[in-house]
């Protein structure tokens, strides 16, 4: 299984535009937030001390949620490409378990979940700073690599069988585009939870990756949080951190982070499943 993971890590690193372009939505979000984002979200704060600290925090928080879905999704364009030249038939015939295969395009997907994640992190722990904010502590920089991981891995499943329904390059360019387009809604960071309409904010609150951001924001701001609310009644606090999906609220009871971290991982093992179950599927 390292072996072919290892196969599909130089195929896809060979390809400097298919690098590149699961790159995109971390500068476009950047790219965005810098230039008009995030005067909107701050505009009317400006007595409210960190308040631009703050609102970085949370924007790239959500920001690495994204990155790990859209490069584990540039990652599985192999599997798609394998389909599309037959190399995938010959694995299929090759005296190698369907799990070992589904398991080396997961693991490949994943390590480039983590790595370009884990780039798009560095980046922005630099605009916080550059823009005033605070660099995130050794443990906190611990707590979130190891986010990084777990959401990569969520992330590597979900998209692993996503993509086993794919064939065509054309399929994937569009499904990456909608993926793309919609995660930065999904996981809240182009405008607050509470901004959006009922319906809406039910399916954010039930899409897995969304739980991953707000693990993120849950470790990147706590700083900002102390500084911004200090004094503050806790109940404007909680308020808060519920309309920017800081937590999420089902009925009278608070999600807790061991919940969403057990989404994460529950939605890991079912996606795999699905994912060794569509490709035996397939090799009937």
């Amino acid at each position: 299984m390292i072996a072919f993971a290892q196969r599909n890590l130089k195929v896809f690193f060979r390809d400097r535009a298919s690098v590149f372009f699961s790159l995109l939505a971390v500068f476009i979000v950047l790219g965005l937030y810098a230039a008009f984002l995030r005067s909107t979200l701050t505009r009317g704060l400006e007595h409210i001390p960190g308040a631009e600290f703050l609102m970085d925090s949370w924007t790239m928080a959500g920001l690495l949620a994204v990155t790990s879905l859209t490069t584990t999704l540039g990652a599985a364009g192999v599997l798609v490409d394998d389909k599309v030249k037959g190399i995938a038939k010959d694995f299929r015939c090759a005296p190698l378990k369907r799990s070992t295969i589904v398991g080396g395009y997961l693991l490949a997907s994943v390590a480039v979940g983590i790595v370009l994640t884990t780039l798009a992190f560095v980046l922005s722990q630099v605009f916080i700073w550059a823009n005033g904010g605070k660099l995130l502590t050794l443990a906190a920089v611990l707590k979130t690599l190891g986010l990084i991981v777990l959401s990569s891995v969520t992330s590597g499943a979900f998209i692993s069988f996503l993509v086993s329904f794919i064939k065509t390059p054309n399929a994937f360019a569009v499904a990456s585009t909608v993926i793309g387009t919609l995660s930065g809604f999904l996981t809240g960071i182009y405008v607050p939870i509470s901004m959006l309409p009922s319906g809406i904010q039910t399916a954010v609150k039930l899409f897995p990756i969304s739980h991953a951001a707000v693990l993120f924001r849950q470790v990147m701001m706590e700083v900002p949080l102390a500084e911004t609310f200090a004094g503050a009644p806790e109940a404007v606090l909680t308020s808060f951190q519920e309309d920017f999906g800081i937590m999420f609220r089902f009925g009278d009871a608070i999600f807790s982070a061991a919940g969403s971290v057990a989404v994460l991982v529950g939605t890991t093992f079912v996606f795999f499943l699905l994912a060794v179950w569509r490709m035996l599927k397939e090799g009937k």
